[in-house]
């Protein structure tokens, strides 16, 4: 089983960590389920992620489309589950929903929250016991002094 990687996101914008891990993951040659619980944000997110500058561009579509399955990144809403494009990763924003089968199916798992948003915090709390007292390893990353750090493992 693989680990959650919680980011607490208090420093940088939501869309802007999103867009740091993506190139990361895309470096790796990872496909990617960006997932979210609201499709209008998903759909600001996606306006957001085309309008980056050429040399950063990162391709990507919405879920729905007729080349779902060739997606680097694909936008989701809704149920946990695997992705069409075959993700090897998936990162979830707004508290959309991750499972301990996520977490099994997936190389990595990553959870970013609005740490200034106190339901956002409490979200990711009960996603942190969720998966925890499911047997899953998690890590906890913070931002709060400026860079990005580990503060706890399981």
């Amino acid at each position: 089983m693989g680990a959650a990687l919680f980011y607490h996101v208090t420093r940088s914008p939501v869309e802007e960590v999103v867009v740091t891990l993506l190139t990361r993951a895309l470096a790796q040659g990872w496909r990617v389920d960006l997932r979210g619980a609201d499709p209008a944000r998903m759909a600001a997110l996606d306006d957001r992620l085309w309008q980056g500058p050429p040399e950063g561009f990162l391709p990507h579509g919405r879920a729905g489309g007729p080349h779902d399955a060739r997606q680097p990144v694909l936008l989701t809403t809704g149920a946990a589950g695997r992705a069409a494009n075959d993700p090897q990763a998936v990162m979830a924003i707004d508290g959309a929903t991750v499972t301990p089968e996520d977490l099994a199916a997936h190389e990595r798992v990553w959870i970013l929250f609005d740490g200034n948003d106190p339901a956002a915090v409490d979200a990711a709390r009960g996603q942190w016991r969720a998966l925890t007292g499911a047997g899953a390893k998690a890590q906890y990353w913070s931002e709060e002094q400026g860079r990005w750090e580990k503060k706890t493992e399981t």
